[in-house]
Parts: structure tokens; C-alpha cells; sequence
């Protein structure tokens, strides 16, 4: 170990106007650093730093945050504001990243290395032996990677804008989430030379922009980051159905089966904060929902918020706070229920005692002439995908901005796109909880997607996206519990789209669309079953869509009331 000394006055003061930033009111605590390494026990040295309270005598709790991103600004945001709450932090850097040895190959090694890590920290004199972890993202996933084994268990886990099986949000229901998956590879395969590859760059969004649209795309991640990124190979070589890379790097633990009640029973407390426009977001409610059933105590705080923004930053480190003094200190049991939704376009937070809140399914139907209504309607209407000219993304939970909520008018003008719309609503309807669509469609080939987004219409006849979702078609996995087959080539396809917690006002009008890709948000379905990493050409096809009293294509909606 060597000493970092305590901080610099200057660096001091700049804290104190971040705590106020944050809306971290409490004194600060004076703390040093000191750099740390920790070997493991296949001979690779993962380096860190520890922030302790100056004045602190005899052994703390740890609070572990494990980072592959730059530890200068992980440092101050995440490390340094808990240190001067009065908390002993410890920041490493994950195998293979800013001075650890080995080779970052994001997923594979977390769990070693992370319980490598908690032997280590408990073997010092100044751990006391608790230890509690916290961090977002990819810092939420080494969270999750050790919890299940953690033996003894974790004191505290934190876990934001993430998810328990984080690999599964790479192929949303099948289909390949390009857009996000390019963009964090062009960030992690550059980030360690110089710049901030968080901000927004024009050179870099132009070469995201060109290497999103190349075919084959096995070497994008060459033009994004001037040379192979590990984490790109791996998601576009283990991306066809029954491939059980990902799986493998959960290992045995039950902690990430979730078909009983009990599979995470022996985990830590557990505290949650993300975004309605994350995209992790459904995967982390699904992770909150595992952990109450099998009576693990567990808070989450959802709000208006994309992945990273700033208000969320704030938002799970006042909650942290609260949370760590109650866990590790024995302060006060954070206030108010355990969930806490804010309901947008109602400027309100709700609070409930579960997740789900008990609500009215409430079926809107599709209807012929793109109509919306309480009952099914008669007819076919017909779109045709082609992979050449593939339905563009826009808006929606993005990695990176621009996401969240966009005008939605120059895709529903594109004949690829099919809209259905409601008549205006008579009062406010407030949606809260996991939304569904049943679409019974009958494609030209055996390969295809079809994607559903729900909108809000104002009074003005804008159209803006609310939640949506995706589901690719594929002979090897069709029939399947989401999809079944019917006479005449047509299959009854049930998609689960993103939860949310939305208010329609009164006087607007609902919207549906039911298109065959969302590029570049998710890879386009080139529609011959090549693996989508090695395609070269595409094959166009139409996709007729089904609604009538047989073929009840629907949208149901959790309504609050």
C-alpha cells in the first residue's frame, strides 16, 4: 500500500460545492486515500484506492464499488461523496483496466475476481468485516456477480440502472440491441486514451453513425475503436438462440433462476434506483419483484430518468447515504414504502407496497382502419420490412442520448409502419406496471420481427413514444410460451414491452404502432436466418397483421383505478 495523503484543501472545497450539487447537506468528513493492490490468486494485481476517514480509529465496514471506467471521475462522483459522509470506500479497478493487470473481457471474470476481492478486504486490520458494495451499470453487474456466493453474505448491496442477468438485455426477446451494445464498445475500447468518452463528440458519433450501417458487421467495433473490443466478438458471435456463452458466466448460483420463490433467499438487503427510460429498466423491476418473493428487504426509486442522467446520479446517492448509515451505522430506517414511482406527465411520485401496484388490465384493441378501441375489430393490415431500408429507431431507453421521449411523426409516416390510433380520452389514465401486446401476425418469411410502441397523442396531434417493445421470429424458437402457431401461418406473438408509470391526460388519444425492425436500436432481421454479425443481404418481406373477434390483436394497459 502506498499513502495518497489526505485530500488537497482545494479539492476539499471543490467537494463541498459537488455535495451541495447533490444534495448532500451533512458535514463533510476530512478522509485520505491510499492506492491498494490486491493480488489474486491467479497472480494477477488489481489495483484501488481506499478513502478513510481521517480520524477514524480501529477497523470500519467497507463499502466495495468495482469499476472498469476511469477511477479520476468514478473517483469523485461515486467514492468521494460517501467518504465524506463519513464511510470507509473502497474503488478497484476491474481486472484488465486502468492499471490492473490482465484483460478486460467484460462479464467473465467478476465473479472470481469480486470474491477474491471480499477474502482480500476482510484479511485486513482495518476492515471490520462487513462490507456492503454500490455502484450503477456495469458496477451494479460486479455487484450482482458476487452476492449470490458472497460467503459470508454481503452486509448491503446497491445496485442501480442495472441488472442481475445484464446479458440478457443484449437480445431484447431475440433481437440484437446494436445500437447500445456498439456504442459501449466504442466507449470501453477507447476509453483509456485520454478524452472523456462519456461526452457527446462529434468525430465519435459520426463513426458510430457509419459503422452501425456496415455489412457484415463482425468488424464494426474496429471502426469504432480502431482496433477488435473482446465484449463486441462476444455479443456478435454468441447471439443465435440456444447459445449458452452469456449463461455461463452466472455460473450455479440460483440467485439468477428465478422459477421459485425462494432462489434468492440468503441475499443482502437491497437497494434500487433507476430510470423509466433505462435500459435496464424491465430487467431490474424483474430483479426487485425475485428478491420481495423470496422475502429478501429491498427498495427501489424509479424516475423520469435515461441511463447516467445526472438527477439519477444525484437521486441513488442521497438514497445510498440514507441507506448505507441505516445498514453498516444503525441510523434510521430510510422513510416511505419500499417503492417509489414518479408518474410522468403528472410531475407526482407515487408510493406502493409492491411491485406491480394492483391495477385493471385494460385491453385496447387494434381495429381496421387504424382505429383503436374496448373490442376486436374485422380485417388484415399489411407492412412490408425491408432490410435495405429498415425502419428507423427513434427515441426510446438508449444508452447514450438522444433518447427518452421524441415526436414520433417521421417514422408513423413511413408505409413500412402501421398506426393505430383511439379516440380522445375522456379522463386521465394513469398506466403503472409491465405492459403487454398480443399481435397475431402472419409473416411472408420465416424470419422476422415485429415490433409494437405505444404513444400519447396531444391535443396539437403530436405523437410521442411512451413504451415499446420487440420480438424476433425464428423458426428454432417458434412455438415458445410468447409465441403460438395457428392455422394458416398465423402466430399469436405476445410482447412484453417496457414498464412504465405514464399518465394520459384527458383529451389526448392513445397510439399504437406495429412495424418489422427499430434500426439502429436493434439489428435489422435481414430476414434469411443468416447470423446477423455475418450478413451480407437481405431479403424484403411482408408481414400481414391480424385483428378481428379470431385474432384479437390487443395492448393491454395496467390502469391505476
Amino acid at each position: 500500500m502506498s499513502n495518497l495523503g489526505e485530500v488537497h484543501p482545494l479539492l476539499r472545497a471543490a467537494g463541498s460545492l459537488a455535495d451541495r450539487a447533490l444534495g448532500l447537506t451533512s458535514p463533510p468528513v476530512p478522509y485520505d486515500r491510499t492506492r491498494i493492490d490486491v493480488p489474486l490468486p491467479d497472480g494477477t494485481v488489481l489495483v484501488g484506492t481506499r478513502y478513510r476517514p481521517t480520524r477514524a480509529d480501529g477497523p470500519l465496514p467497507v463499502v466495495l464499488i468495482r469499476t472498469p471506467y476511469d477511477p479520476r471521475s468514478t473517483g469523485p462522483v461515486f467514492a468521494a461523496p460517501l467518504a465524506r459522509r463519513g464511510f470507509q470506500v473502497v474503488l478497484q479497478s476491474t481486472r484488465g483496466t486502468f492499471g490492473s493487470g490482465g484483460h478486460f473481457r467484460p462479464f467473465t471474470r467478476e465473479r472470481e475476481d469480486g470474491l477474491a476481492m471480499l477474502d482480500w478486504l476482510r484479511a485486513q486490520p482495518w476492515c471490520d468485516g462487513r462490507i456492503a458494495t454500490t455502484g450503477g451499470s456495469y458496477l451494479g453487474y460486479t455487484q450482482w456477480a458476487v452476492a449470490p456466493y458472497a460467503d459470508p453474505p454481503l452486509a448491503a448491496m446497491s445496485p442501480h440502472i442495472t441488472a442481475a442477468r445484464m446479458t440478457d438485455t443484449f437480445y431484447a426477446q431475440g433481437a440484437p440491441a446494436l445500437l447500445n451494445a456498439l456504442a459501449w464498445t466504442a466507449m470501453i475500447g477507447t476509453q483509456e486514451r485520454g478524452g472523456i468518452p462519456l461526452l457527446p463528440h462529434p468525430i465519435r458519433a459520426a463513426r458510430l453513425r457509419r459503422a452501425l450501417r456496415r455489412v457484415p458487421l463482425q468488424a464494426a467495433d474496429v471502426e469504432v475503436a480502431g482496433a477488435p473490443v473482446p465484449y463486441w466478438r462476444d455479443f456478435v458471435e454468441h447471439a443465435e438462440p440456444g447459445d449458452g456463452y452469456w449463461d455461463a458466466t452466472y455460473g450455479e448460483s440460483p440467485a439468477f433462476d428465478r422459477t421459485g420463490p425462494g432462489s434468492l433467499a440468503g441475499m443482502p438487503p437491497v437497494s434500487m434506483v433507476t430510470g423509466w427510460w433505462d435500459l435496464f429498466v424491465a430487467e431490474q423491476m424483474r430483479d426487485y419483484r425475485a428478491l420481495r418473493a423470496a422475502g429478501v428487504p429491498a427498495r427501489v426509486v424509479v424516475g423520469p430518468w435515461l441511463h447516467g442522467a445526472l438527477e439519477e446520479v444525484r437521486t441513488s446517492l442521497r438514497t445510498d447515504v440514507a441507506w448505507l448509515d441505516h445498514q453498516l451505522r444503525g441510523g434510521p430506517e430510510p422513510e416511505g414504502a419500499p417503492v417509489r414511482l414518479y408518474l410522468m406527465q403528472a410531475d407526482q411520485w407515487l408510493e406502493f407496497e409492491e411491485w406491480p401496484p394492483p391495477a385493471t388490465s385494460r385491453a385496447v384493441h387494434l381495429q381496421a382502419g387504424g382505429g383503436l378501441g374496448e373490442e376486436p375489430g374485422t380485417g388484415v393490415s399489411t407492412y412490408v420490412y425491408d432490410p435495405a431500408d429498415p425502419t428507423p429507431s427513434v427515441g426510446g431507453p438508449l444508452l447514450q442520448p438522444p433518447g427518452e421521449q421524441v415526436d414520433q411523426a417521421p417514422v408513423e409516416a413511413r408505409p413500412d409502419v402501421l398506426v393505430f390510433t383511439g379516440d380522445p380520452l375522456p379522463a386521465d389514465v394513469d398506466v403503472v406496471g409491465p405492459v403487454t401486446a398480443h399481435v397475431h401476425v402472419r409473416p411472408e418469411l420465416d424470419h422476422a420481427d415485429v415490433f409494437v410502441r405505444v404513444c400519447d397523442v396531444d391535443e396539437r396531434g403530436v405523437s410521442r413514444n411512451v413504451v415499446d417493445g420487440i420480438r424476433r421470429l425464428d423458426p428454432r424458437t417458434v412455438p415458445a410460451p410468447d409465441v403460438t402457431a395457428g392455422e394458416d401461418g398465423v402466430l399469436a406473438v405476445a410482447i412484453e414491452l417496457f414498464p412504465t408509470a405514464y399518465r394520459f391526460r384527458a383529451g389526448h388519444r392513445l397510439r399504437v404502432q406495429v412495424a418489422g425492425g427499430a434500426f439502429p436500436r436493434f439489428a435489422r432481421n435481414v430476414g434469411t436466418g443468416e447470423p446477423f454479425g455475418a450478413a451480407t443481404r437481405g431479403k424484403p418481406g411482408a408481414v400481414e397483421v391480424l385483428h378481428d373477434a379470431d385474432h384479437p390483436s390487443r395492448i393491454v394497459l395496467p390502469v391505476l383505478g
